[in-house]
This record gives C-alpha cells, sequence and structure tokens, in this order.
C-alpha cells in the first residue's frame, strides 16, 4: 500500500472534507501562533489544491483569497486569482480584492517540483520563499503576519534573517503534521513593521538628543534611532541592530 494511504492526518483529510493534509499544519500553526483570526483579511500564496483556503476561511470567515498558477477548484467564501505572484498584475489584483487596507495575513505552503536533487530542490523552495515575502510585503497591512514554508538547508539562515529584517519576531516551527522525514519547516513572522529602517542597513545619523539611558537618539524618516556611545550633535555612521514598532537600536560602525 503506497505511504500516503497509510498516513493518519491524509486518512484524517479524506474524512473530513478536506483537499489536502496540509489542513492541519495550518490549524496547527494557528494553535500555536493565532496568525489568521475572526474577520481577518487572509491571501493564500500557492495555494492549490485549497486544503489551506477550507482552514484559513474556517479561522477567518471574512475576506480570503487564494492565488497559484493552476486554477482553484470553488470554494464557498473564497476569492481565487489564477497568476503569478510575481507580477505586478498578479499583485494589483490581489489589492482589488482585499482593498486598500490590505491583508491581515499572508500564508504559503507552496513547494517547488522535486527533482531529487536536494541542493537544486533547496535552492528552488528559498527562491519561492523569498517571491512569496516579497509579495507579502505589498500587501500586507502594518502590523501583519507571515507564514511560508520552506526547506530547510545551508540557504536557510540568510532566508530567516531576511524575514527578520521586515517583521517584530520572526520564529521557525514544525507542526505535528509535518511527516517525520520532511526536511520542511515553516518561518512565522509577526507584527509586520514599517519600513522605515531594516535590520543590517547602514544610515549616517545625527544625534539630536540623549534619551533617559544615556544613549543618543537619532531619527531616520521620523522612526526614533538609539546609538549607544554617542553625544548629541555627533555625526555617526550606525547599522540597525533591532527594529520595533516605533523605534530601532543601531551601533556605531566606523
Amino acid at each position: 500500500m503506497p505511504r500516503h494511504r497509510r498516513d493518519f492526518f491524509y486518512r484524517k483529510a479524506r474524512e473530513e472534507g478536506y483537499r489536502s493534509r496540509a489542513a492541519y499544519k495550518l490549524q496547527q500553526i494557528n494553535e500555536r501562533f493565532e496568525i489568521i483570526r475572526k474577520n481577518d483579511t487572509v491571501v493564500d500564496l500557492g495555494a492549490a489544491p485549497g486544503g489551506w483556503l477550507q482552514v484559513a476561511y474556517e479561522l477567518s470567515g471574512g475576506r480570503v483569497v487564494g492565488v497559484d498558477l493552476l486554477k482553484i477548484k470553488d470554494i464557498e467564501g473564497v476569492d481565487t486569482i489564477k497568476g503569478d505572484i510575481r507580477l505586478d498584475e498578479t499583485v494589483g489584483k490581489i489589492r482589488e480584492l482585499i482593498g486598500e487596507d490590505g491583508a491581515d495575513a499572508v500564508i504559503c505552503d507552496a513547494a517547488p517540483n522535486l527533482s531529487g536533487n536536494w541542493s537544486y530542490d533547496h535552492a528552488r523552495s528559498i527562491d519561492l520563499a523569498t517571491s512569496a515575502l516579497e509579495c507579502a510585503l505589498k500587501i500586507l497591512k502594518l502590523g501583519g503576519v507571515f507564514a511560508v514554508k520552506v526547506f530547510q538547508g545551508d540557504m536557510f539562515p540568510d532566508f530567516i534573517n531576511k524575514a527578520r529584517g521586515y517583521f517584530v519576531k520572526v520564529q521557525a516551527f514544525s507542526p505535528e503534521a509535518s511527516r517525520s522525514q520532511s526536511a520542511e519547516i515553516y518561518v512565522i513572522g509577526r507584527r509586520l513593521l514599517s519600513g522605515t529602517v531594516n535590520v543590517s542597513e547602514m544610515y549616517s545619523v545625527t544625534i539630536e538628543d540623549i534619551g533617559e539611558n544615556g544613549d543618543g537618539i537619532a531619527k531616520i524618516n521620523n522612526m526614533v534611532v538609539f546609538v549607544k556611545g554617542t553625544k548629541k550633535g555627533q555625526s555617526v555612521n550606525i547599522r540597525i541592530r533591532d527594529v520595533k514598532p516605533k523605534f530601532a537600536f543601531g551601533d556605531i560602525i566606523g
């Protein structure tokens, strides 16, 4: 008997009417991180065949949009788009459906077709996850949530560090519904930052004041940046170490 027919979550999905066993992965991710709440606007990238869309609509009951290169069979209460998430045309169609406020959550369980060459498949997974992240940044509202599947490998640390430049908190999680032998892992980014400054970016600033803790205070596009070891009026080059919703921390370089 094929492995998938012996799989507990495969059988459970068939019994409960879900289009894929992946539905339980989203349920478990949501139990842990509460990425989808009642009435949230949710966009699912690479959504076919629709298992995550079914769960997203059950959790939200609000606007849910699925996007894929393949046509997605209709799901009651869900809008679907056939298109490439890397194209501005597709992003425009998403925005038309979700409105100017943007999405509360962008999720992606997409994976490349496996070739059997692990280095190649890992690289393609990271490329797909990066495309999903870039799309999410165009449609998420400030403070929104992002969840994406990636394959673990040598490029994974760079990807998760990239995500950390855009969200207050980024974590990796492997739900129980993932097969034990699978290298997949989910990256969860919570509370999208304003994008005023990015982690690891370098800036030239002038210290405008000194804070209560003795740190210098500079501003980048109206965001307050705290810099240790500086004096009022000093001009310095800094690298951003950490970003919060309303302020950031920088370290002197050079």
